[in-house]
């Protein structure tokens, strides 16, 4: 790796802030791709959980995309010269409402940037925490961490981690047809014009993967939907989420949630076509 840790750290610390308002129409479009019923909208509805990522779309000009879709690197986050970038995971602290009408601020730092050797080589990992403030509030309604993730390119004779078997004997199971147009809607949802997500030619020839790849924040997205679906009035504090497995377009895949006997709990977890667990979540209830 030509760019040093040290260079790469000294992104750290390094701050953002953008603006926004939460207008209803993404609202109504996310609504309608998780294939929920059509219902109004109305200003001062408080937004799902997850549902803040529909708002700060990443508004880079056409010239600033580099080959993988993302915006070319440096900027806000460190330069880090891996071509694989991946959304590892996010922990949320959920304080108050965010509610259709609102005017949000949203700052971002770089929290931390460490290297790692894994079996596939260098791995680089960079921490970001959002705070995502209403209407000219002190406090934070929103606190979360995201946990990005760079990679070498695939190489031939490179061994995957070994699948973990998922759990079994969820109470609330649905199951997801990620179809194209499905994985289309989402990133054109939240702007995302990574490549890995509609390309099939780009995901299979250039970065090695069999199938088109479905979104983290998606699959995180559902299972929080499936918490909606199956506990409407749960008021959810927290969430966190990590990602163990690639799931692809090839088949249908399963989210899963169970709460737990503290009455404040809730494991959510996704699995593939195969059982093997794909995406290990927790929600916690106030």
């Amino acid at each position: 790796m030509d760019t040093s840790l040290d260079d790469l750290k000294a992104w750290t610390g390094r701050s953002e802030t953008v603006r926004d308002e939460i207008g209803a129409t993404p609202a109504r479009a996310l609504d309608a791709t998780l294939d929920h019923p059509p219902t109004p909208v109305e200003k001062g509805q408080a937004l799902p959980p997850l549902w803040h990522w529909l708002y700060f779309l990443p508004l880079h000009r056409q010239s600033d995309i580099g080959p993988d879709g993302h915006a070319r690197r440096g900027g806000f986050l460190p330069p880090v010269p891996l071509p694989r970038r991946m959304w590892a995971g996010s922990q949320f602290e959920f304080r108050s409402p965010v509610r259709v009408g609102d005017a949000v601020e949203r700052t971002s730092t770089i929290a931390d940037v460490s290297v790692k050797e894994g079996r596939t080589g260098q791995l680089v990992f960079v921490k970001v925490r959002h705070e995502l403030r209403c209407n000219g509030s002190a406090e934070p309604a929103i606190v979360e961490f995201h946990d990005i993730v760079y990679r070498d390119a695939k190489r031939p004779g490179d061994v995957e981690p070994a699948p973990q078997a998922a759990a079994t004997g969820a109470a609330w199971q649905r199951e997801i047809v990620p179809d194209d147009v499905l994985l289309f809607r989402y990133s054109a949802l939240t702007f995302n014009g990574h490549r890995i997500h509609y390309d099939r030619k780009y995901v299979t020839e250039v970065e090695g993967y069999p199938g088109l790849i479905v979104h983290g924040p998606l699959i995180a997205t559902l299972l929080m939907d499936l918490v909606r679906r199956n506990a409407p009035g749960a008021d959810v504090a927290g969430f966190r989420f990590k990602a163990v497995r690639p799931t692809f377009d090839l088949n249908p895949f399963r989210v899963n949630g169970q709460l737990q006997e503290d009455g404040q709990t809730i494991k959510l977890w996704a699995q593939d076509h195969e059982g093997w667990l794909t995406m290990d979540a927790v929600a916690t209830l106030r």
